[in-house]
């Protein structure tokens, strides 16, 4: 049984994100910049290849189950509801559900915890089962760090993005309680030394590919 990327995942990759970008672009450009980024932390945290290839695939994978989010949730401008939040909650669940189909594929299987797991939280307050620290796996403590960067950059109808100053205080602040703290270290000594993306493309195994076929 072999854990290696099937040839196939290119197409099957391609035609799951075309279905988010018809939907939802914002998302489709956001699931892109967290697989990019993820990788690039996980190369900076030492690890291999093929760890690096399921942290962009589970960074590109992480918010598909947004297709599933009705439009007057996902695209409301204003402050959701508790029950409206609730909704929200399940999307990862739904991004574990569409990749089901895949499961017979040893790598598939790999990118599930960081999809599941991305809005677990260090101090145990996230969602879905309430993990604490190193009950979260690695690529899931990944994701929600480069996941919410991301998201706290981007300005979006209900609020303006943030400067990196202030995201990085605010990984700062949040070490141990939302992120884990050594993670964060490597990000923030890391984030200097990265080239801009255009020069990292030879390193990715799939964004590029997705992007391009957008």
């Amino acid at each position: 049984m072999s854990n290696k990327i099937p040839e196939w995942a290119l197409e099957v990759t391609q035609a799951l994100l075309k279905t988010i970008l018809e939907k939802d672009p914002f998302t489709f450009h956001h699931c892109c910049r967290v697989g990019r980024t993820a990788r690039r932390l996980g190369k900076s945290m030492g690890l291999s290849d093929f760890q690096q290839d399921v942290l962009e695939f589970s960074g590109l994978f992480h918010d598909i189950g947004k297709v599933g989010v009705p439009d007057d949730i996902l695209f409301k401008p204003g402050r959701l509801s508790k029950e409206e939040m609730d909704v929200i909650k399940l999307h990862p669940e739904k991004s574990v559900a569409i990749l089901k189909p895949l499961m017979s594929q040893p790598f598939f299987r790999f990118l599930i915890p960081g999809i599941r797991f991305h809005h677990e939280r260090i101090d145990g307050s996230g969602y879905p089962l309430g993990l604490k620290g190193h009950e979260i796996p690695l690529t899931a403590r990944v994701v929600a760090i480069v996941d919410a960067v991301d998201a706290m950059m981007n300005t979006r109808p209900y609020r303006q993005g943030l400067t990196m100053d202030v995201v990085k205080q605010e990984l700062i602040d949040f070490s141990n309680k939302q992120f884990d703290a050594n993670l964060v270290e490597i990000y923030l000594q890391s984030l200097p030394k990265w080239a801009p993306v255009d020069d990292e493309t030879k390193d990715e195994t799939i964004v590029p590919l997705v992007l391009k076929a957008a």
